[in-house]
């Protein structure tokens, strides 16, 4: 049985349906994302599993226990927000002590646990500092300290790492990924940051219009996405409108107006006719002043309309020729590895491209 079970749940305010008949499992020990852009859906479920908000239709179950009539704070579960609420007056040892002196333990108990909680979280030497002279990591730490005194099933983080700089978001990601492997709690992590779900998460369920589009590894939901939507919000992606003209076992034949015949992965078989998109990442896509290409490669030529450079990485824009047609741009990925020199390619070259008919997916929903 899952740690989490959410069945069928809607949330409505008047007319709008913010959350619509969404079903989830979280199993324990997972670090589990909800990732959307914004008014999809995600904070609002993410308060009715804390207590916050109620479901008008379905149910939510914690270790089989249905919560939907249990206030938040009888849940055994915390929310961790954005800002992580600690008290600036007080210092880490008090932060953590609160809850506890506010259920009345005795003062022997709560000194005990907190040296346990700190050293749990690698702060036991912190106890006397305030909220001010903590790092942003060091914060983090004592919001979670705090909630895990307890020992919850289940930790709810609520966008986090939204309002700090990228270099500080990356050191709390890994900050985050770590404590959560030596705490052991399930996490269930807000955000509509594609790159931190990608990096933070054992599984992501990627939502939209309230409702849950995919759910998968990040792996999957990256190289597999399930429909136009999440290929288009994960990452970055080529979209190719196309039809199947042949469809085979694992393989199918597209006619995407210019090019013409392409080849392509589809991992069940499609009607002839069947009108969709090529989801194609850049990354997958070959480029160079000449290609020979291998029989299962699409091939084509094309000139660099635009370049974007990245630092690690160009991103190229390259406008395909085909039949002497042309108007139909494809984005190609390189590594900057050249020791002198970054791009490779100027705008206005001449360039090949190539890919595996089993590089891009075709999706139709």
């Amino acid at each position: 049985m899952a740690l989490l079970e959410i069945q069928n749940v809607t949330r409505r305010f008047g007319n709008f349906e913010a959350v619509h008949d969404v079903g989830l499992e979280v199993e324990a020990g997972e670090f589990f994302t909800l990732l959307g852009p914004s008014g999809c859906g995600k904070t609002t479920l993410l308060r009715m599993i804390a207590g916050f908000d109620a479901p008008d239709a379905g149910r939510i179950f914690l270790n089989g226990q249905d919560l939907v009539a249990t206030p938040p704070e009888k849940r055994p579960l915390h929310t961790i927000f954005q800002n992580y609420a600690l008290f600036p007056h007080l210092t880490v040892a008090d932060n953590i002590a609160f809850p506890m002196r506010m259920a009345k333990l005795g003062e022997r108990a709560i000194a005990e646990k907190v040296k346990q909680i700190l050293d749990e979280v690698r702060l036991s030497e912190m106890g006397g500092r305030y909220p001010a002279d903590l790092s942003g990591g060091q914060k983090q730490r004592v919001a979670i300290a705090r909630a895990l005194v307890d020992r919850p099933h289940l930790l709810l983080l609520d966008e986090p790492l939204a309002a700090l700089d990228l270099k500080l978001r990356e050191q709390m990601q890994i900050e985050l990924i770590n404590l959560q492997r030596e705490v052991g709690i399930t996490f269930i992590y807000v955000t509509h940051d594609q790159g931190e779900a990608l990096a933070l998460s054992h599984r992501i369920a990627v939502m939209d219009a309230g409702k849950v589009m995919q759910v998968g590894r990040p792996e999957d939901i990256y190289e597999f996405p399930a429909n136009r939507f999440v290929a288009d919000f994960i990452g970055v992606c080529n979209l190719l409108e196309a039809s199947v003209t042949a469809a085979e076992p694992d393989a199918l034949t597209l006619d995407i107006p210019p090019l013409g015949k392409v080849g392509a992965y589809s991992p069940q078989s499609l009607p002839v006719g069947r009108h969709g998109v090529l989801a194609l990442r850049p990354e997958k896509v070959r480029i160079d002043s000449q290609i020979v290409a291998a029989p299962q490669e699409n091939h084509f030529s094309g000139t660099v309309r635009a370049l974007i450079y990245m630092g690690d990485i160009t991103m190229y824009h390259v406008e395909i020729t085909c039949d002497g047609a042309s108007g139909l741009t494809i984005k190609a990925l390189l590594p900057n590895s050249q020791a002198r020199g970054a791009s490779f390619f100027e705008v206005g070259d001449r360039v090949e491209i190539a890919w595996r008919y089993d590089a891009g997916r075709f999706v139709y929903e």
